[in-house]
Parts: structure tokens; C-alpha cells; sequence
């Protein structure tokens, strides 16, 4: 039922009310006339029912009127009740809804009823829905970053980077980087592929060996002999490192093993290398450079997400709705999950309704405290004015009957 109905209404109760008082009226008036010029006895009966049916009928419009204005305008002590109190009015409601709506023992039995995973669960089953809930967020997210201030997160991520940088030691890093790959034994990929280099090196360039040979030896050592030492070196040569090529246990695997290892103890350990590497990287990794690298990187990764956030179908979207799938299906199908979530959510809402019981009080008293006293009064006296009207009504009629009752006994004794 809406105002206008409600006004209506009240105003219908308000004229049978006042129109049961006048009719007690034009009775009490008939009647005393009447008893002036006849002597019957049914006369006076009638007068004092009517009489004390206009005291009740004015007792109770009184009561009410004082409720939501001042009678006839006069602004007579404890009227206007509800405009004039609207205060305590907020107060003691908001204590009351406290006390009697928000306790412990109160909210527990609803709590313990709530099954947020079912009711998430049916929902985000529904393929509509989760378009409409990856739209919602891609939209927000969105505009989030489309209103962030391009230059602050650039001096965010270079002040990160530098942050990063300076607390990154170079020579441990690769220090520990060498000794993982000798742990890993990866580092006998390179021998094996360096042997076999230097072995067809060998084997490819026999001819300048052989003419070294000939430069560095005796003038009267014939020039067969040179060819002939000089094959022979480069046959040892080649077969030397095609050993250490095809055997994992040869002995300079295990020598070139352990000079890398002791390298890389020099690098982390000797400060000489820190000052080096230190050096290095503030040549490489300087203030401005840094920022035009996350300039670079914001912007790139700003268009990225704008990218597929704006797309109907992207890589980020097919994501997110492959989660929310799974997501979905354990809501469904995995009880504990399904216990897990409500425990959680119940536990949630128990304790923040407890610690917020107060702020809940204080806001009913806040609103109703900041209502217009007229618009108070008004509202409520739509919401019940009809009823009070049957208090004036019931007043008249027992008002009447009460005078009657007295006029009867008293007549008697």
C-alpha cells in the first residue's frame, strides 16, 4: 500500500472517529433539551451515555493527537511526543534492537543456518552468470588502471628495482649459479662439446701445425722428420681430447671440475671480485636506466591488461573462467570444501555482527535522531494512525457505557 492509499485510508478512520463523537454530541444535546420538557426516566440514561461518550471520545483524541502534533495548535507539556523526542525515541530503539535482535543467543540460530556454498555454487554454475560476474570485474579493473597515475608507478617500480639491485650481491649470484650447475653436473656437457671442438680444430688445421714444426726446428733436420713429429702431435693432440670427449671419468674432467669450483669460492669470497662486479653494475644499472626500463614495462603491461580486459574473449577471461569452473565444481561435489566455506563464512558473520552489535544500535538511534521531527511524526502516523483511530472509536463507546453504568448505580442507591 502506498502514501497516497495510506493517507485515505487514515483520513476515512479519522472521520468515523470524529463522526462517532459529533453523533455523541448532537445526542447529549437533544437529550438535555428533551429532559427539560419530559420527565421520562429512559431520557437520562440516554444523556449520561452520550455525555461520558464525548468525554471518552475527547479523552482519547487528546492521547492520540498528542502523539504526532501539538491539539489544536496549543503547545501544551508532553505533546508532540514523537517530533519532540525523536531522540530518545532513536536511542531506545537502537537499544532494544540490540538487546533483543543482535545477542549472542539471538543471532547463533540463524548463523549456524547459513549455506553460502550452495547458494554461490547454483550461481556461478550458471554460464550467464559468470559472464556477468568476469564483466563486473574486467570492468572495474579496468577502470582501475586506467586511473592510475602512470608516473607514480613508474617511481614505484624504479624505486623496487633499485631497491632490488642494490641488495643483490653479483659475484655470489654467480658464484652459487656456477657451483649449482657443477652440482647438477652440467657443466660436463661443456667439456665433452669443448674436447670435440678443439679435437676437429686439431685435426683441421694439421697443415699449420706441420709448418710450426718445420719453422721451430734445426735447419739440418730433414723436412720428412718435421712432417712426421708433426703428425705425430697432432694425432696425440687429437686422440688426447677425443679421450676426455668419450671417457666421463677421464682426469681433466675432474681437474677443470675442480678449478671451476674453487672460481667460483674466489668470486663469492674475495672482495676484489665484489668491488669489480659492483662496479659493473652501477655501469650497466644506472638511476636512469631503471626508470626508462619501468617505463617500458608499466606500459607495456598496461596495455597488455587493457588489451584483455576489453576483449570478449581473451587468454586472461579463459583463465579466470577456467578457475571459476573449478572453483564451481568443489562447491559442488567436495563436501569439506563446501563445510570449510560455510564454517568460515558463519564464523565471519557471527563475529563481526558481535563486534559491531554497538555500532548497529548507534546507527538506528543516528538515523532516527537526523529524521525531521514532522517527517517522523508523519511517517508514523500513516503506519498506525488507522489503529489509533479504533482507541478513539473503543473510547467513545466504552467512555459511554462506563457513564451509563454510573448513572444506573447511582440512580438505584
Amino acid at each position: 500500500m502506498n502514501d497516497v492509499q495510506k493517507k485515505q485510508q487514515l483520513r476515512q478512520y479519522k472521520t468515523l472517529a470524529t463522526g462517532l463523537f459529533i453523533l455523541m454530541m448532537m445526542t447529549f444535546i437533544a437529550m438535555t433539551i428533551l429532559q427539560k420538557q419530559s420527565q421520562s426516566h429512559w431520557i437520562g440514561y440516554i444523556r449520561a451515555f452520550s455525555e461520558a461518550a464525548m468525554v471518552g471520545a475527547l479523552a482519547d483524541w487528546f492521547a492520540v493527537t498528542a502523539l504526532f502534533n501539538y491539539p489544536l495548535g496549543l503547545k501544551i507539556p508532553h505533546t508532540n511526543l514523537i517530533e519532540n523526542s525523536k531522540e530518545k525515541i532513536g536511542d531506545n530503539l537502537g537499544n532494544f534492537v540490540v538487546d533483543n535482535f543482535l545477542s549472542p543467543e539471538n543471532i547463533r540460530p540463524y548463523i549456524q543456518k547459513l549455506k553460502v556454498s550452495v547458494y554461490v555454487g547454483d550461481w556461478l554454475s550458471k554460464e550467464r552468470n559468470q559472464d556477468v560476474l568476469i564483466n563486473e570485474l574486467s570492468s572495474i579493473l579496468k577502470d582501475i588502471v586506467n586511473k592510475l597515475d602512470d608516473d607514480a608507478v613508474v617511481k614505484f617500480i624504479s624505486s623496487k628495482a633499485e631497491e632490488m639491485t642494490d641488495s643483490i650481491k653479483l659475484n655470489s649470484v654467480i658464484g652459487n649459479g656456477i657451483e649449482y650447475l657443477l652440482s647438477k653436473n652440467d657443466h660436463q656437457k661443456i667439456i665433452t662439446n669443448l674436447s670435440s671442438q678443439i679435437k676437429g680444430y686439431i685435426l683441421e688445421n694439421q697443415q699449420m701445425i706441420s709448418e710450426r714444426v718445420g719453422k721451430e726446428s734445426f735447419f739440418l733436420i730433414p723436412k720428412s722428420i718435421d712432417n712426421k713429429i708433426a703428425e705425430k702431435i697432432t694425432k696425440g693432440l687429437s686422440d688426447y681430447f677425443l679421450e676426455v670427449e668419450q671417457n666421463v671419468n677421464h682426469p681433466l674432467r675432474s681437474e677443470i671440475t675442480n678449478k671451476i669450483l674453487d672460481f667460483s669460492k674466489e668470486l663469492k669470497d674475495e672482495p676484489r671480485w665484489k668491488t669489480e662486479f659492483d662496479t659493473i653494475k652501477s655501469d650497466f644499472i644506472q638511476s636512469d636506466k631503471i626508470k626508462q626500463y619501468s617505463s617500458d614495462i608499466w606500459q607495456s603491461l598496461k596495455s597488455s591488461l587493457i588489451k584483455e580486459l576489453s576483449e570478449e574473449v581473451s587468454t586472461l577471461k579463459s583463465y579466470v573462467k577456467k578457475n571459476i569452473d573449478e572453483f564451481v565444481a568443489n562447491l559442488q561435489n567436495d563436501e569439506h570444501f563446501q563445510n570449510r566455506i560455510d564454517n568460515w563464512v558463519r564464523l565471519t558473520a557471527y563475529k563481526y555482527i558481535l563486534k559491531n552489535t554497538q555500532n548497529f544500535g548507534e546507527l538506528i538511534s543516528i538515523t532516527v535522531g537526523n529524521w525531521e521531527g514532522k517527517e517522523l511524526s508523519r511517517k508514523l502516523e500513516l503506519e498506525v494512525g488507522k489503529d489509533l483511530q479504533f482507541i478513539r472509536i473503543n473510547g467513545t463507546i466504552v467512555g459511554g457505557i462506563v457513564g451509563l453504568l454510573i448513572y444506573t448505580i447511582a440512580n438505584f442507591i
